[in-house]
């Protein structure tokens, strides 16, 4: 196998992590007023929105959301929501891990945020966000629940819910864990809001604080989404598309590419080939440009390779959109399933080939077990200069390559035909 089939095709995108900025003159911290809708979600963050969409709307308002920290588990990135918080507005989204799509949007400072509901305001410096205020402006509900370890009652509408730090001198106002609405204490003040949950309430949940927190999961993909849709990768033959049904094998020409895809999002022209010096068959100087280029698909996750003199697909990239990789954000999830059975059925006879796929969450380890040890690794710096993430280490097989992240993660899949 030559060197350039170890190494994934890099494409130099920046990455889109939205990083703090100075604050422009006249914008006060806590001066915004965002739409809150219950169940749906607040100002221009929808639940169920892809993560992309999300950073999108920050790059339009600049002025609004100029101080954003992104947060995740670099370890483990699958294990807790990646969370994307505005520490100056007082609220942060949620977003599943997995999907990568918005679950859960909290207001954790109330004195930060001015949230409009109808044509009334609640919240923000100079609006208290209290019980009795709450429940005027949203109207009666069912008694809410009370967490004695925490001291905090929560109040629950449909897709939305208040949670209200109870004194412990008040603790005896919400006997067996329920209160009278609206709550007031003995000494006519009532509790103010701590916490504002904005949730899809379609499975019937109740979403609060701590362990109710879990409880948020994103809303259905509306019908016909595209948005995480199974690419089947058949192994040195063909992609396959699960939802719109569109095979496209090796060697079709760009004329078949859009009429399966439709228009790519971009088109890279491939620059110098950096693994050239590698290949002692291939006699082109180092300097030479490399007249390949690639269709984009950002959406999908997917960057098609073609050779720049035939103009047939020679090589596919998928990305998995991890956090913590110098692409992150440039490209949405790929949910692909490759089917490892040919392979393992040649190398590893021992092996049941019905569990021989990889999938994005498939770990490094995991691959080894499917398909062996393959060797050292090829580094991937993605321009270290300018990469705060570090390198990566780019691993080959018939017909396939992977880049993997030093938590063990796949960042990319690089498909071609040996």
């Amino acid at each position: 196998m030559v060197a350039e089939q170890l190494l994934c095709d890099s494409i130099h995108s920046t990455c889109h992590i939205v990083r703090p900025r100075r604050r422009c003159e006249g914008t006060a911290m806590g001066s915004i007023v965002l739409d809150l809708r219950p169940g749906v979600g607040i100002g221009p963050f929808t639940l169920g929105m892809p993560i992309c969409e999300a950073f999108a709307q920050i790059e339009q308002q600049p002025n609004i959301y100029d101080v954003v920290h992104v947060k995740y588990y670099d370890e483990e990135p699958l294990k807790l929501d990646i969370v994307i918080s505005f520490p100056d507005h007082g609220f942060h989204l949620r977003f599943d891990p997995w999907s990568q799509r918005l679950r859960l949007i909290e207001i954790f400072d109330v004195k930060r945020l001015q949230m409009r509901y109808a044509t009334s305001v609640i919240g923000g410096p100079s609006t208290l966000a209290t019980f009795v205020a709450v429940y005027t402006l949203f109207g009666p509900t069912y008694p809410g629940t009370y967490d004695r370890d925490r001291g905090v009652y929560t109040l629950f509408y449909p897709g939305l819910s208040f949670a209200f730090p109870i004194p412990s001198q008040y603790t005896d106002c919400c006997r067996d864990g329920e209160a009278e609405l609206p709550l007031e204490f003995p000494d006519g003040t009532t509790p103010v809001t701590c916490r504002v949950s904005v949730y899809d309430s379609s499975t019937g949940s109740k979403v609060g604080v701590g362990s109710m927190m879990d409880k948020a999961c994103t809303p259905p993909l509306p019908a016909g989404s595209l948005y995480m849709e199974e690419v089947h990768v058949k192994l040195g033959e063909e992609l396959r598309f699960s939802i719109g049904g569109q095979h496209i094998p090796f060697g079709a020409s760009p004329q078949d590419v859009w009429t399966e895809l439709g228009r790519p999002c971009g088109i890279h022209q491939k620059q110098v080939d950096q693994m050239v010096i590698h290949s002692a068959s291939d006699p082109r100087p180092r300097t030479t440009l490399c007249g390949d280029y690639f269709y984009n698909y950002f959406t999908r996750g997917l960057d098609i390779l073609f050779d720049g003199q035939t103009h047939k697909i020679k090589k596919f990239v998928l990305h998995t959109n991890y956090p913590g990789h110098a692409d992150f954000n440039s490209y949405m999830k790929s949910n692909f399933v490759i089917h490892c059975s040919d392979f393992v059925g040649s190398y590893h006879q021992d092996m049941n080939s019905s569990k021989a796929t990889i999938i994005a969450s498939t770990k490094w380890e995991q691959v080894k077990e499917i398909l062996g040890d393959c060797g050292r690794a090829a580094i991937q710096t993605q321009g270290s200069t300018s990469n705060p993430f570090g390198s990566t280490f780019v691993y080959g097989y018939q017909n396939l390559a992977f880049e993997v992240m030093k938590n063990g993660y796949i960042a990319t899949v690089t498909l071609f035909q040996s």
